[in-house]
């Protein structure tokens, strides 16, 4: 399936760095880093070009043309929105820009559906020039502010999480805003066991690289950033591929590649992790997590080089490196406050090969209720097929269906009584493996629906008539469970071939392809336009529901261990609405059980479970702390909070430990490398979906 590339390539390559070591660049990086401070001066007017406008109206008349939306309008009312957004994306905390110079931005409002329908990029460029003014401006001003001295024992307060503040009303409101952020970002510093002067220091480096970020910002910088809040305001996975992000884009299917397996962006000043392949360096180290902000990065043993404003170019070229060599990172973990410490992570850089994200299976040995039983396990990262090989004709080309079946087997000669299937964190991927996989354990009828944009209705049928597995099977959701995982779970559950087991999936009902831009470009050899990624289908259940916005809901639930919130694809922007379709004419399996009476089983163990408890311990503790929007900027109030955090930290990790029976910490630092095995086979929700299991053949028997 063409479809199929597109969405691949969006849920696995651009999560991966590139082949060569940075070490060539790393001195010039870091004296640039340290040169002399770029004022407003220094900045030219950036302008669209030619190929950019040519870019705007191509991509505008494609998504008219293609996307499954078909009630786009290129209006007013759209072009009040894109304002918006393109506002908010470049300054999110609403610590640059002045109420005044949303005032002198009023008048372009209605300006941005021009910029697609005619290329008219100008105010796009204006407003950004105006903002790059006023983050230099800041910079210097929060310099200067280093150059005098700071009372760490008055009772102050800073609103560091600003997503709905409002834009200061004038400079001496700016000024104040940042004379409390600066003494928050010393304030870090200090707890992090630096003096004063090297506190000081250090932020000069960091406000200078953020200027140098900014100076070093081109016209193929502003133009991606405005075509993707255009193209998401229509729906959050519709997005456009500046040339640059389209060449790594399109590394087709050949997965060996050198790094650590993870996609960065920038926010604010800092690079974040958004999002880690499965079964690559960094998701296998479990050391590094989606949302961690890294803020310093070195080679092996070498000098931790602090990153915080630098350009996200830069600290790519740090992080990459060849096969077999350490990177280590400085990572300041996911919802911490401002001052929480930081922690240091080693990654060894690897080829990332489609072997590492091959499903894989395990056999899980339990005592229940005085009786050993054998239960198979199968982990599958992503839904894949090695399209390179299949193309080629290679009869042995790795697919999920192919793997799985052969896992299967292999579990059926070990003497497992029930299979469970692990989609915990499964992003999604084939949509035609995922029908395939379905086939194994049903005998034969339909397992999707796809809608396209026309609103003709497609059945993906599995019609083989031989099933690999028929005995007991569970599969195990969480909320990052998506796309491709949620049409074989729910395939199951309508057919009632199992039980599905977590807590509600993503949400993600809708397929993605890729259109290149240059097909309509009159003139090639003068550059690349890009590409642009959007919407053109939407997946139904067999039973006729969508799995868009509401996702699949287990049939015995777990205690979610994130905040659905915030996410899942109710929690973007614009997402398309959940539909209901006929539905496929199939026939369920007889499953005479009582889920209420196995809910109400697993409920009692899961509270009775000194394992389970922990989790859901973590799971507070990290929601109290990053709940949290305003911090104290006394000194040693802020110190005694630290340490409180550090000391429930400190006390969940031992009470894990000693359940694990190893030894207890004295403080969290003196965690070793040789426990990590240990640590990481805890898994309170794989040991309660086994119990779910056999409460489930018990039901099954009776």
């Amino acid at each position: 399936m063409n479809r199929f590339n597109s969405i691949v390539l969006f849920l696995f390559l651009t999560f991966t760095f590139g082949v060569h070591a940075a070490s060539d660049k790393l001195a010039s990086l870091v004296k640039s880093v340290e040169s002399k401070v770029i004022t407003e001066t220094d900045l030219k007017p950036l302008q669209p070009t030619r190929h950019q406008r040519l870019a705007a109206r191509i991509a505008k008349d494609l998504l008219a043309f293609y996307h499954y939306r078909r009630d786009l309008r290129f209006d007013d009312n759209f072009s009040k929105q894109v304002y918006r957004r393109y506002l908010d994306s470049l300054d999110p905390a609403k610590v640059y820009l002045r109420q005044s110079d949303l005032d002198d931005f009023a008048k372009y409002q209605t300006a941005f559906d021009n910029a697609l329908t005619k290329g008219e990029l100008t105010p796009v460029f204006t407003i950004f020039d105006a903002f790059r003014e006023r983050w230099v401006e800041r910079y210097n001003y929060a310099i200067k502010l280093l150059d005098g001295k700071f009372d760490f024992t008055r009772d102050e307060e800073f609103l560091f999480d600003r997503e709905n503040a409002t834009w200061p009303a004038d400079r001496s409101e700016q000024n104040e805003l940042w004379r409390l952020r600066v003494k928050n970002d010393l304030i870090g510093l200090l707890l992090a066991d630096k003096t004063e002067t090297q506190a000081k220091d250090l932020l000069r480096k960091r406000y200078k690289a953020a200027l140098r970020r900014m100076a070093q910002t081109d016209e193929a910088d502003v133009f991606r950033q405005f075509m993707n809040v255009a193209t998401s305001t229509i729906e959050p996975h519709t997005a456009y591929f500046s040339p640059r992000v389209a060449e790594n884009f399109n590394i087709e299917m050949s997965l060996s590649l050198e790094g650590i397996g993870a996609v960065l962006q920038t926010e604010d000043v800092y690079t974040k992790v958004v999002r880690l392949v499965p079964g690559g360096p960094a998701d296998r180290s479990e050391q590094l997590r989606p949302g961690d902000m890294i803020v310093g990065v070195a080679q092996d043993d070498e000098e931790m080089i602090d990153v915080i404003g630098w350009r996200l170019d830069d600290v790519v070229d740090l992080i990459r490196g060849k096969a077999g060599t350490k990177v280590r990172l400085e990572i300041l973990p996911k919802g911490a406050g401002p001052d929480a410490p930081t922690r240091q992570v080693v990654i060894v850089r690897e080829k990332i090969k489609l072997e590492d994200q091959a499903a894989r299976k395990k056999v899980l040995e339990l005592t229940i209720d005085g009786q050993k039983h054998r239960f198979g396990v199968i982990t599958l990262p992503i839904f894949y097929i090695d399209f390179e090989a299949y193309y080629r004709g290679n009869p042995n080309y790795k697919s999920t269906t192919r793997d799985v079946r052969k896992l299967l087997r292999e579990l059926k000669k070990e003497k497992v009584e029930g299979i469970i299937i692990d989609l915990r964190g499964n992003g999604g991927g084939s949509l035609a493996e995922a029908t395939q996989l379905t086939g194994l354990f049903i005998d034969q009828g339909p397992v999707v629906q796809e809608e396209d944009a026309s609103r003709k209705v497609r059945v993906l049928r599995d019609d083989d008539r031989s099933v690999e597995w028929d005995g007991p099977l569970v599969v195990m959701v969480n909320r990052f469970s998506a796309s491709a995982s949620e049409i074989f779970a729910a395939a199951i559950q309508d057919y009632r071939r199992g039980l599905v087991i977590g807590s509600t999936t993503f949400g993600k009902g809708t397929v993605q392809q890729i259109q290149d831009l240059d097909r309509w470009n009159p003139d090639p050899k003068a550059g690349s336009l890009g590409q642009l990624k959007y919407t053109v289908a939407r997946f139904y259940r067999v039973n006729g529901d969508s799995t868009q916005l509401r996702g699949v809901t287990p049939d015995i639930r777990l205690p979610a261990l994130v905040d659905v919130k915030e996410f899942g694809e109710a929690a973007l922007e614009n997402p398309l609405p959940w539909a209901k379709i006929n539905a496929a004419a199939f026939k369920p399996f007889e499953l005479n059980v009582d889920l209420k009476q196995l809910q109400a089983m697993s409920d009692q163990r899961v509270a009775a479970s000194k394992d389970y408890q922990i989790l859901l311990e973590e799971y507070r503790l990290g929601r109290q702390y990053g709940e949290e929007k305003i911090v104290s900027l006394n000194l040693e109030k802020r110190r005694a909070q630290r340490n409180q955090i550090q000391q429930q930290e400190l006390a969940l990790l031992n009470k894990k430990r000693q359940l694990l029976g190893l030894p207890p910490l004295k403080n969290i630092e003196d965690h070793s490398n040789s426990d990590d095995k240990k640590l990481e086979d805890f898994d309170p929700e794989l040991k309660e979906a086994a119990h779910i299991l056999s409460d489930f053949m018990n039901a099954l028997a009776h």
